[in-house]
């Protein structure tokens, strides 16, 4: 019997169940990080994981190296996440879950990696380690053995713009820009992260916590997609252009989106902390227009 193909959300359920009938079929990451405590995600994981889980690290293996003008969590070389991945066992084709235990804001820049790899049998575990324990799943501390993968990347699944584009889009307004940041930070209050507090103008305001209920679930499509459709009445998904302060929550709307059926968005992956690292880029402060 065929195995279900997830590519936004796995539940808690329906992973347990594919471990239980089909372990090898699905590789799992665990993606818990913390930004201010770059260290915290990988003890996290050594405390206790989902059993057959690896560990990605956001800077180290969901990122690039950064040059100070590239935004603080630039896009990884392709050739060397397809390494990194199949390093890990993955396989062609071969179903991939992410979590992470922070409503899915690192997991979802794995599942959009993939998807710009070529790979859409990646799913996000709704609800994150919180929902899995929650479904009284256990937790593991045994670390599995790494297994060499046959994974080749393939033609881009997500759509991605630079800073010329976005610069561009001053002038000509053909697309809009969403910003996942928290209000504050958009309005160019509290900015602990980047140097320069604010956002780029224009930019509409969609923070990725919007995209959650209070058990850190995903609202249901038809949520979701009234709500992106308020924010951006009349506006084609192509048409959007997501970001954030460095490329990671933005992957949160951008799956958010697909969740809904509003596919083909684009990821601004340099963001806020590439924008602002410009002192020649405009920068727009104050409320969601």
């Amino acid at each position: 019997m065929p195995h279900t193909h997830y590519t936004t959300l796995i539940s808690a359920a329906n992973l347990a169940e594919r471990l239980a009938a089909a372990p090898g079929s699905v590789l799992i990451f665990d993606c818990r990080f913390d930004l201010a405590d770059t260290g915290a995600g990988q003890t996290a994981y050594a405390d206790g994981h989902v059993a057959g889980a690896h560990y990605l690290h956001l800077d180290r293996d969901l990122s690039g190296p950064k040059t100070g003008s590239n935004g603080r969590h630039p896009l990884p070389d392709r050739a060397k996440l397809v390494e990194t991945l199949a390093g890990y066992g993955l396989q062609q084709g071969q179903q991939v879950a992410a979590y992470d235990a922070q409503g899915g804001m690192y997991a979802a820049r794995l599942w959009w990696l993939l998807r710009w790899l070529g790979h859409d049998s990646v799913a996000v575990l709704d609800g994150g380690l919180q929902a899995w324990q929650a479904a009284g799943q256990p937790l593991t501390q045994d670390v599995p053995a790494k297994t060499k993968g046959n994974f080749a990347a393939g033609a881009p699944l997500s759509v991605t713009v630079d800073a010329a584009a976005v610069q561009r889009n001053l002038t000509t307004r053909e697309r809009v820009v969403v910003d996942a940041r928290a209000p504050d930070r958009y309005r160019g209050e509290n900015e602990t992260l980047d140097p320069v507090g604010g956002h780029i103008p224009g930019a509409l305001n969609r923070f990725f916590k919007d995209n959650l209920t209070a058990d850190g679930r995903f609202k249901p499509a038809h949520s979701l997609r009234e709500e992106f459709g308020a924010l951006l009445p009349g506006t084609a998904p192509d048409r959007v252009v997501l970001q954030c302060g460095s490329g990671v929550t933005a992957c949160h709307n951008v799956l958010a989106m697909e969740i809904a059926g509003l596919h083909g968005a684009a990821l601004y992956s340099g963001s806020w902390s590439e924008w602002s690292a410009d002192p020649s880029r405009p920068v727009a402060t104050g409320p969601n227009p």
